[in-house]
């Protein structure tokens, strides 16, 4: 049996996806900074018969973060499958006027940082299994700079940048690199972006393996 790894895990899409994950058969690894949450989450999934662990860590403590996925690795069996998707801060969300050099420095560490440390710590397993996928999820700024939210769109076109690159250079490993960008809020009442269908799409991008970027609906103009 192999592991799903969420970073990033919540009750909205991550809870979904980790739901999704799990029904077709995976363990999952649940990494968040709040304990409390991490225990009702895998409770929660518990109900519906799916075998989850959660697991402490902060995207932004390298160092805990890979320890949380060297962890979830050994003791729920290989990570094949290891999703990208925490919520950023809302101090990272500034007009671009109003950023500075040093505001950079935690939106960067949040969406290039972490990303590199989280790949670095399951590609191993991955190329032991002789598969793997790794899923981004991002906001519209991601494609699209938006300069009132200066930090994320900096920090998601570098991190989309990594992923890009990730994509081509671990293909031929049969490891299959892809974004998921969702243009506006995850809601429970929108069409193609409430959590269910989110989770269904990222576990669609899994299994069809075809291309790197793709959008739960059109960007709006």
């Amino acid at each position: 049996m192999t592991t799903f790894a969420l970073i990033g895990a919540g009750p909205g899409l991550g809870l979904a996806t980790a739901r999704r994950f799990g029904t077709a058969g995976h363990t999952v690894a649940l990494i968040a900074r709040n304990t409390e949450k991490l225990d009702g989450l895998t409770a929660e999934l518990a109900r519906d018969g799916i075998k989850a662990r959660g697991f402490a860590a902060d995207v932004l403590d390298i160092e805990s973060l890979a320890a949380a996925l060297y962890t979830a690795g050994t003791s729920l069996g290989p990570v094949e499958i290891l999703q990208y998707s925490p919520v950023p801060r809302a101090d990272f969300m500034q007009p671009v006027l109003d950023t500075g050099a040093d505001d950079l420095d935690a939106p960067l560490a949040f969406s290039v940082k972490g990303p590199v440390t989280a790949v670095k710590a399951v590609l191993p397993g991955m190329r032991d299994l002789g598969r793997g996928t790794v899923l981004f999820v991002n906001g519209s700024s991601a494609a699209r700079p938006n300069p009132n939210v200066a930090g994320t769109s900096v920090a998601f076109a570098a991190e989309s940048a990594y992923a890009r690159m990730l994509h081509d250079a671990l293909a031929p490993q049969n490891i299959h690199v892809a974004q998921l960008i969702v243009p506006g809020a995850i809601r429970p009442d929108a069409e193609h972006s409430n959590p269910d269908a989110l989770a269904q799409r990222l576990y669609a991008i899994h299994t069809e393996r075809d291309g790197f970027r793709h959008y739960s609906e059109p960007l709006p103009d």
